[in-house]
């Protein structure tokens, strides 16, 4: 095989004359898509092309590309690519998307990893470049339900477990009752102007949704679950969206265990998720200290930082004389979580622990004019709670 280092997300694979022709139209439509095909039917342009040749059975090449790629796409019959995938299935949340399509272009299948890994998705987009069919089997795109495993995917939205991912997926394609609660989060998770599906309910707290008795639900919260809400989750999913902004200041060189340690015990004292946090903000000055980057890159949080005049702009409860000598802002966690949460209250307007000063705020999502945001469903301010000894 021509090796050719880069590569992208896809594979298009061809072992036929016609489905090189396929393959090479792939491969010129579908951004990220990389294309190999036997030599057998080579052209003499593909190192021009940046088309990867193979000799021999395809099978060899399969596990190398399975590995590399975040999807397969087939132009071999379903048959083979079924048994030769078989060995190489490890888990759907990691097992790339495979797709595949016929000889003459007519039918683009979705074989595996139709949610998590994007198969569905690339199958749709896939025939739409080649004006075939699209194949899909999944319940819930059949159905047009939700689908539970993909549930906010599309805004950061992370499980708390998947241990119940089947059995609600299962109620909700089986139209028994199902509950969703939302308590924070993007709104917008349903196709505006398309109803819910007759057995799906929107309640709007825990309690009435237990009350209701429903087979299965799904929970959006930032916040930890109380002993008595915790039934919900008997055939329930819990999902964390990504509403935590977390101002922090911090003297220079302090170490990124205390500042995470801060972190944490704030959150559990809030009754917060970690799950649920979107970033870290605070005076640019602090954009290079080493602690801070640590912590945010061990979670994946965005770092957001602002200058000394955009955080004087933001009124606050407690402007400091000492912060501003130092920074030439009159505060800094809590103005730095206001600016990037939009927040009008904070969850937690300041806190002192050690060498860091905390402030938590939720971000604000809007559900349509005239109705409630994030800030409503957000606990009252809290007070400053005595740090912990060192």
């Amino acid at each position: 095989m021509n090796k050719i280092e880069e590569h992208g997300r896809y594979a298009v694979v061809a072992i036929t004359k016609h489905g090189v022709e396929t393959a090479r139209r792939l491969g010129r439509t579908l951004a990220g898509a990389d294309v190999y095909y036997t030599d057998k039917f080579a052209r003499g342009d593909e190192q021009e092309q940046q088309i990867r040749l193979f000799s021999g059975n395809v099978r060899a090449l399969l596990p190398e590309l399975f590995a590399r790629y975040d999807g397969l796409i087939c132009l071999i019959s379903l048959g083979a690519v079924v048994r030769m995938i078989a060995p190489l299935l490890k888990d759907k949340k990691t097992d790339p998307a495979v797709v595949v399509i016929d000889d003459k272009a007519e039918h683009v299948i979705s074989v595996l990893s139709g949610h998590l890994g994007g198969a569905n998705d690339l199958t749709r987009r896939v025939a739409a470049i080649l004006g075939a069919r699209p194949v899909i089997t999944t319940a819930s795109d059949v159905q047009q339900t939700i689908a539970v495993d993909l549930f906010g995917r599309q805004f950061g939205w992370e499980w708390e477990s998947d241990a119940k991912l089947t059995p609600v997926s299962a109620a909700v394609v089986n139209e028994e009752p199902v509950a969703i609660v939302q308590e924070s989060g993007e709104p917008d998770w349903w196709p505006e102007g398309r109803p819910l599906p007759k057995n799906i309910t929107v309640y709007g707290s825990i309690a009435e949704a237990l009350a209701a008795r429903p087979a299965a639900a799904l929970v959006v919260t930032h916040r930890l679950l109380e002993p008595d809400e915790e039934a919900i989750l008997q055939n329930g999913v819990l999902y964390r969206p990504k509403v935590i902004a977390l101002g922090i200041g911090c003297n220079r060189g302090t170490a990124a265990d205390e500042i995470e340690a801060v972190i944490l015990e704030t959150l559990h004292e809030l009754r917060f998720s970690p799950k649920s946090v979107k970033a870290v903000c605070t005076i640019d000055l602090k954009k290079d200290e080493p602690g801070l980057r640590e912590v945010v890159g061990k979670y994946g949080w965005e770092f957001v930082t602002y200058t000394p005049e955009e955080l004087n702009a933001v009124p606050i409860e407690a402007p400091s004389e000492t912060v501003y000598r130092y920074t030439g802002a009159y505060g800094v966690s809590e103005p730095a979580a206001k600016l990037y949460s939009g927040a009008e209250r904070m969850a937690l307007v300041k806190k002192k622990a050690g060498n860091v000063t905390i402030s938590v705020a939720l971000i604000r999502h809007r559900r349509g004019k005239g109705s409630e945001s994030c800030d409503d469903w957000s606990s009252p301010p809290r007070e400053a709670a005595p740090a912990k000894q060192r």
